[in-house]
């Protein structure tokens, strides 16, 4: 079998190179960060998932990440890791991908020519739609992860099947008391399942439309910090080599890509953090909080009201603290990784 000649790769479409190379830079971008940072993300998704508990479990996320490693080890701390991994590079592959496409479909509908940049509002509609188009291949795979960071959570007595969504005729969705609930490292009644496991409970219990649970709250959170996290990015990045003189973002610096894609981070998870607090409790609920048989599911309105009421904004921002901390550097491992990959080979 011959190989492809130079020449014919380059008459390959470039509209198709440019999708692949998205694909791929976006994929590493986000699997390197996600090895980074999945400790917090643990952290923060435990601390969600007590908003509704009567006492928690936890004092703020120190205490949480000491107590996981106290009693589970490195490997509570990275528990769920895979799902992830998956995610994260599936996230970031059609995040990039969507936004070139969605920017070249901007400049299309307003004839505006490939060479002149867009406007920052632009960007954001762009960023946007990506954010919209990703949240339904992201709402499985963090339903997924969620599941598994809160096992060593777990209500006891409750089944695998009722740990993917089945309600239990015996018990309540009244906030329970710390007392009722597993600790990290206590004994479960049954081998903790991985993510595939969880995923076919899931699928067995509700087909796979149960599979997109709290995906409203996935949109709202991937829709707004896609706006966010672009447009900032860029502002930033423009600054950066206005400073310098420069208009070309190829020729952004490493340095000048790390921080831009830091200052993205930050403003991602302020934007609309409440809505992952709610897509949090969303899931994991039927691991801390199994419903009554008859009780109607809990919908992003309904749960977002109860987080409310039991906590105030304090409540719908628990675990904002270390997540931006923790965006800070892996948003700016992802876009230093993405925009080097993009001079390299771009």
């Amino acid at each position: 079998m011959e190989s492809a000649s130079p020449v014919a790769i380059a008459d390959a479409d470039p509209m198709s190179v440019r999708a692949l190379k998205d694909i791929t830079f976006g994929s590493i971008a986000g699997m390197v960060s996600k090895l980074f940072e999945h400790p917090f993300d643990l952290t923060k998704v435990r601390l969600q998932s007590q908003v509704l508990d009567a006492t928690a479990r936890f004092k703020g996320p120190i205490d949480c990440l000491t107590q996981t490693w106290k009693k589970e080890g490195i490997r509570g701390l990275y528990r769920g890791l895979p799902a992830p991994v998956v995610g994260a590079m599936a996230e970031n592959a059609t995040l990039f991908w969507s936004y070139t496409e969605l920017q070249n479909a901007i400049r299309f509908f307003s004839k505006q020519p490939a060479s002149q940049g867009l406007s920052l509002d632009q960007f954001a509609v762009a960023g946007a739609g990506a954010g919209f188009v990703t949240s339904f291949v992201l709402t499985p795979i963090e339903l997924v992860k969620c599941k598994m960071q809160v096992q060593m959570l777990m209500a006891p007595g409750v089944s695998l099947a009722q740990a993917a969504g089945a309600p239990s005729p015996a018990s309540s969705s009244a906030a329970l008391p710390h007392s009722s609930l597993s600790t990290p490292g206590s004994s479960l009644p049954h081998k903790l399942p991985g993510p595939i496991a969880v995923l076919t409970s899931v699928i067995r219990t509700y087909g796979f439309r149960g599979l997109w649970l709290g995906q409203t709250a996935t949109m709202i959170r991937e829709t707004g910090g896609g706006a966010a996290w672009f447009a900032s990015k860029e502002a930033v990045a423009t600054l950066l080599l206005k400073r310098r003189h420069v208009k070309d973002k190829k020729e952004l610096q490493a340095w000048e890509s790390a921080v831009s894609g830091a200052c993205a981070g930050v403003a991602y998870n302020v934007a609309l953090f409440p809505a992952d607090t709610v897509k949090s409790a969303i899931q994991t609920e039927a691991e801390l909080r199994p419903r009554a048989a008859g009780e109607p599911a809990p919908t992003f309105l309904s749960t977002f009201r109860v987080m409310y009421r039991a906590q105030g904004i304090r409540g719908l921002y628990a675990g904002c603290g270390i997540t931006v901390a923790r965006a800070v550097p892996s948003s700016a491992i992802i876009f230093l990784i993405y925009d080097g990959l993009s001079r390299r080979f771009g």
